[in-house]
């Protein structure tokens, strides 16, 4: 059963684009707590996919502590939560089927830097929960994402694992899990000019053996 390499997902930016329903999310949420701090747009919540719950801070909202950031932040990825629920991301073209198929030979995984119940909330809305072995997010464990993926690896008795990512910080963390990383160019960030490129989620197929 799956004997294939063991697979190991980044979540937004690789499987899905959820940034116009977070956006819609995070200015609800906004609005709730009363604060002033403008509207959010797709285009700034894709600038920090990818990033951990106090990166998001540094980047969105410099001016609030972390007391005030913390509580915003619960409301925020609660009605997250809420929206995905009901309105989904977007998956992106090949992923629901490809993860499918690539489940019958390959392990499947993920690991995010996202807050605790969101991997949760993709699976359940996609379906796809029966196919993945494992998944971990930093806001289970508070730890690096390279650590996250190593634990997971080890947990699992993984040693030849594939990351797949698509940013900077994804290319980092599979370096430093001790993984291979195939770079997804159609999402959000850029990697280094040596990370092997993923052109469409189709392409899985030719760039991993069974």
């Amino acid at each position: 059963m799956n004997p294939g390499r063991p697979l190991v997902f980044d979540l937004d930016g690789t499987l899905w684009d959820s940034t116009e329903v977070v956006a819609d999310a995070w200015n609800a949420a906004v609005s709730e707590a009363g604060l002033e701090l403008g509207s959010f747009k797709p285009a700034d919540i894709a600038s920090v996919m990818g990033l951990t719950h106090e990166q998001i801070r540094e980047r969105l909202f410099p001016g609030l502590d972390r007391e005030h950031w913390n509580e915003f932040s619960r409301r925020a990825y609660a009605r997250e939560e809420d929206f995905l629920r009901q309105r989904g991301g977007v998956l992106y073209p090949g992923v629901q089927a490809g993860l499918r198929l690539l489940a019958e030979r390959h392990p499947l995984a993920i690991v995010s830097n996202c807050q605790k119940g969101y991997i949760e909330v993709f699976l359940e809305w996609t379906g796809l929960r029966p196919i993945f072995q494992d998944w971990e997010c930093h806001g289970n464990t508070g730890l690096s994402k390279g650590e996250n993926i190593r634990r997971l690896c080890s947990r699992q008795n993984w040693n030849d694992a594939l990351y797949i990512g698509d940013t900077a910080g994804d290319e980092a963390a599979a370096r430093e899990s001790g993984c291979d990383f195939l770079f997804a160019t159609y999402g959000f960030g850029q990697a280094s000019a040596a990370a092997r490129p993923l052109h469409a989620f189709e392409q899985l197929f030719e760039l991993v053996p069974a």
